[in-house]
């Protein structure tokens, strides 16, 4: 069963391509049944000084693919989601080419939500592991 609010099957994923997102050149790629898969290129953008890529990038884009995700899970008439922790593990280097994540959630709740990311290469090797807690919050009118 889907765990999205309602049916996003034809949401363009990209539509709100700004900020750090945009920098980074991260894009949302798919929408699963319960899941969300985005990339980002191993670039300049996103590597630290000696060629590998950036700890702290890893985690814009754990943290970009799970708030999106869990923001498709909420009712955005009457809630937000913003970031509360993120745990991240960092366990194999990448130089080049594209890394993904997938965010699946571990727990969603009426006011929060905890997601698992691993973002892989393109061998799909495990480059990071990341759990990351988002709160519901309600809007105030």
């Amino acid at each position: 069963m889907a765990i999205w609010f309602t049916d996003y099957s034809k949401l363009d994923l990209n539509q709100g391509y700004v900020g750090l997102d945009k920098h980074l050149e991260i894009e949302f790629l798919e929408l699963g049944e319960n899941y969300l898969r985005a990339k980002m290129p191993v670039n300049e953008n996103t590597k630290q000084p000696m060629g590998l890529l950036h700890g702290g990038a890893s985690c814009v884009l754990a943290e970009s693919v799970a708030s999106f995700a869990a923001f498709l899970c909420i009712d955005p008439k009457l809630k937000t989601v913003v970031g509360l922790n993120l745990y991240a593990s960092h366990l194999k280097s990448a130089k080049s080419g594209y890394v993904f994540a997938t965010a699946r959630p571990k727990h969603i709740g009426k006011s929060t939500s905890v997601w698992e990311i691993e973002i892989t290469n393109e061998e799909e090797e495990l480059i990071t592991l990341v759990e990351f807690t988002a709160m519901h919050k309600d809007i105030k009118k």
